[in-house]
């Protein structure tokens, strides 16, 4: 399997987000082509890592959920534990770290008007020892489309044309948001699930596939 990478004419993504061209790397060659010392949040180890950095430990979710989002107490609990972390967090180095997440995007058809396939965004949630993390962008990106030569064209217009969805990854790289790093709440799609989201100030933007 080999990754693909949107990136700007210099070889790097754009800062917020934009047009770029697609590269070839390797798998394991993502981590090569972010910012130095940016740490990739690609799954349940590293994620699980970072929020020990930031928090210590995974809070009592039962305990703050009691008997639900109906609990006379359950938003007052959950008031006072994010009040309780955001005061433990302040001074920890981690909140300083580079991070890149990604979250999904789909490739609509072709826009003549643009020169490119504009990418619909939606988030990733990864289930992890702590609950779902959700990562996400203090402002997500805009305005985003790739740009492609004739044979990419050719195979991407293929897949589309047959009503097959042209998936990449769209990796976002930044730090999080310092007054608002972290939000602690509970799914709405998985009783008693809880949730906790990193919010990041984006600075730069990549676009991945497989194939």
């Amino acid at each position: 399997m080999m990754l693909v990478l949107l990136a700007g004419p210099d070889g790097r993504a754009d800062d917020i987000g934009g047009r770029g061209p697609l590269r070839l790397l390797a798998p394991d060659m993502l981590q090569t082509i972010l910012p130095p010392g940016t740490r990739l949040m690609a799954g349940p180890p590293a994620i699980e890592q970072f929020l020990r950095e930031l928090d210590g430990h995974p809070p009592d979710w039962a305990s703050v959920y009691g008997h639900g989002h109906h609990d006379p107490g359950h938003d007052d609990r959950l008031f006072a534990l994010n009040r309780e972390r955001d005061a433990k967090r302040e001074g920890r180095p981690a909140l300083s770290w580079p991070v890149a997440f990604a979250w999904g995007g789909e490739l609509s058809r072709y826009d003549a008007a643009i020169g490119g396939y504009p990418v619909a965004l939606g988030p990733r949630f990864i289930r992890t020892d702590w609950g779902m993390v959700r990562f996400k962008p203090e402002e997500a990106p805009g305005n985003l489309c790739v740009t492609v030569d004739p044979a990419q064209r050719e195979r991407i217009d293929s897949r589309l044309a047959a009503g097959k969805p042209v998936e990449i990854d769209v990796v976002m790289t930044g730090t999080l948001v310092p007054d608002e790093s972290i939000v602690y709440d509970f799914s709405h799609d998985e009783e008693g699930l809880g949730l906790i989201m990193p919010f990041v100030r984006i600075e730069r933007v990549y676009f991945v596939t497989a194939r």
